[in-house]
């Protein structure tokens, strides 16, 4: 929603004697949105309700969202999502996996679906590589992740809007869920000591964002879950009992 000074620069302008095109021509308002304002008419967005978005039209009422599908699916937005914009202001929400799991890649669908209802995921199984694609189109994605933007997310700050942090504060697990399995694994490792083998499971997390790698060690504060900066990129969690507690709800990949 545009702000108030824009309505009474317009009406000032009006007042002054311009027509529709050279107020939209000194303000940067859209013509459309001149010409509505000039006849007291009530847009689209607004028309829907007060918590209507000017952005997409969508009516969001970000405390209603699924709040286990929601942080799933921010978490793999975050690593492995993509937003672009296609035709007449819709865009696409991209994620980007691995065809050799694919309960993985359905839950990844079902998130969609439930964050944003009546919608369809689509999967697109790329030949040239073991890689699936899953998608969906709406015009309410950048407001469902307002982190999407120009560049690289590792070379802008990322950070959560109060609602979101709201929404995962109630569901670490399944935030941390959606980092391990865009950006994380689930391994054995293996080390010598004294000439003896020993292997134990351990998790690693990898993102060349600090503030997404932030985002990470903060949800495993908050549940108990130890965990280690390996180097500038890598995240460790190896401690027996905080792997035990992330294999109570992410284990291995499938």
């Amino acid at each position: 929603m545009r702000p108030e000074s824009e309505r009474e620069r317009v009406k000032e302008l009006i007042v002054d004697g311009l027509n529709d095109c050279e107020i939209s021509r000194t303000t940067g308002i859209p013509r459309c949105t001149v010409r509505d304002w000039r006849h007291g008419r009530i847009t689209k967005a607004r028309r829907a309700g007060a918590g209507s978005c000017a952005a997409c039209g969508g009516d969001h009422d970000f405390v209603e969202l699924p709040g286990p599908q929601y942080s799933y699916l921010l978490g793999m937005y975050l690593g492995d999502g993509f937003i672009a914009k296609g035709k007449r202001g819709v865009y696409q929400l991209r994620v980007y996996l691995d065809s050799r799991y694919p309960l993985l890649n359905q839950e990844v669908a079902d998130a969609m679906e439930a964050v944003i209802p009546g919608k369809t995921a689509h999967h697109t199984l790329h030949r040239t590589a073991a890689m699936v694609t899953v998608d969906m189109w709406s015009k309410q994605w950048p407001c469902m992740f307002p982190q999407h933007g120009p560049g690289m997310k590792h070379q802008r700050p990322i950070s959560l809007h109060d609602w979101q942090q709201a929404i995962v504060d109630g569901h670490h697990e399944e935030f941390l869920r959606g980092l391990v399995h865009s950006d994380g694994c689930r391994f054995i490792n293996r080390v010598w000591v004294q000439g003896k083998s020993y292997e134990y499971p351990r998790y690693n997390f990898t993102n060349a964002s600090a503030d997404i790698r932030a985002l990470f060690c903060a949800s495993c504060d908050a549940l108990g879950i130890a965990w280690r900066q390996m180097n500038a990129r890598n995240i460790s969690v190896a401690r027996r009992q905080a792997v035990a507690r992330m294999d109570e709800f992410i284990g291995p990949k499938r």
